[in-house]
């Protein structure tokens, strides 16, 4: 997958995108949040997501539904391996000590890390 930054913006598009998988645009217009966009600034999102093969769509008469074509979490491990590369020297252990010295976890989230590598490590 070819790197592609989300605006805040077509974020919570893509989220409701990933969310509801096939959507009509009076549907996307429920589903937002408020304050919620005029249609034609949906329409402008929707239009600059296709430019970036994020979303597609399939013709109905006059009427499109909008489908996702990334899936969300490959779309956020290209999000964290392209944080680690630029904030860490692509040093995942450097992220992991930034992250647990400064996430303020407990000791029994620190245990759940644990188990979770652990598990990794005997697969």
């Amino acid at each position: 997958m070819k790197e592609i930054k989300l605006t805040d913006s077509e974020k919570v598009l893509m989220d409701i995108l990933w969310e509801k998988k096939n959507i009509f645009m009076k549907d996307i217009l429920e589903a937002y949040p408020e304050p919620k966009p005029a249609p034609t600034t949906i329409a402008t999102l929707l239009k600059r997501m296709q430019n970036k093969e994020l979303v597609g769509y399939k013709l109905y008469g006059n009427s499109r539904e909008y489908y996702p074509m990334v899936e969300k979490g490959d779309y956020f491990k290209e999000e964290m391996t392209s944080m680690i590369d630029r904030f860490f020297n692509s040093s995942v252990a450097q992220f992991a000590s930034f992250f647990t010295s400064n996430a303020k976890l407990s000791q029994k989230q620190l245990k759940e890390l644990r188990d979770i590598i652990d598990d990794q490590i005997k697969e």
